[in-house]
């Protein structure tokens, strides 16, 4: 099964590569958000390193979503869903499969935005390991709910307009909590981070899990 994920996860990934959407638009789309809340707060540098951390996942998530719908956006229009049915993969390997291409894409836009924030609103990093986790363990949260719900949308009409719509009340757990555990581990308020790490690790394992068994009959649904 883990071979499979693979071989899933690497096809998408060698489609974003020759595309270079993500570094092309998403990246950018992302690091535009970061500049226009330095001008929303009038480059006030006290008011934005203590938004960093809120400033910084709003961004992901809103970036994240076009890698999401991009994802799944090819398969549509190419009939790849149908062709992965036919080819005798498990429907579990291909849910983690896009799920592990998604959480690599939003790892690398992770970083891009991290080392902006820190040079744009001179933030600092206190706890580096709190730091590193909440990101590994938020980025599979999103990319294990953005591929459910994504696989959901995937052949509605207004599937670019629906999207949002469903994943991101559903993500806010991890926004909350990426966003606590940011503060303690960049200083900027005096919060249990490692207590909402635990919060964003129960989420990413419920998607997980429930992903793997529901991805097969969505797929087929949809």
């Amino acid at each position: 099964m883990l071979r499979d994920a693979w071989l899933i996860a690497a096809k998408d990934l060698r489609i974003e590569w020759r595309s270079r959407v993500a570094t092309n638009q998403v990246a950018p789309f992302a690091f535009l958000i970061l500049v226009l809340f330095a001008f929303a707060l009038d480059a006030n540098s006290a008011a934005l390193r203590e938004f960093t951390p809120g400033l910084f996942w709003v961004a992901v998530l809103f970036s994240g979503m076009l890698a999401i719908q991009r994802s799944f956006s090819i398969e549509s229009s190419d009939g790849v869903g149908d062709a992965l049915l036919l080819s005798g993969i498990e429907p579990a390997s291909m849910f983690l499969g896009k799920a592990l291409a998604i959480f690599l894409q939003l790892l690398a836009l992770e970083v891009i935005l991290a080392v902006a924030v820190l040079v744009l609103y001179d933030a600092g990093i206190e706890d580096g390991v709190l730091f590193a986790t909440t990101s590994l363990v938020a980025a599979a949260g999103v990319a294990a709910a953005g591929t459910l719900y994504g696989v959901l949308s995937v052949n509605l009409r207004v599937k670019e307009t629906i999207l949002p719509l469903l994943l991101l009340p559903v993500l806010a757990p991890v926004l909350i909590g990426a966003t606590r555990a940011f503060n303690d581990a960049l200083g900027t308020a005096a919060v249990d981070g490692w207590a909402w790490l635990g919060v964003l690790g129960l989420f990413a394992v419920i998607y997980i899990v429930f992903g793997s068994f529901a991805y097969g009959v969505l797929l087929e649904d949809s």
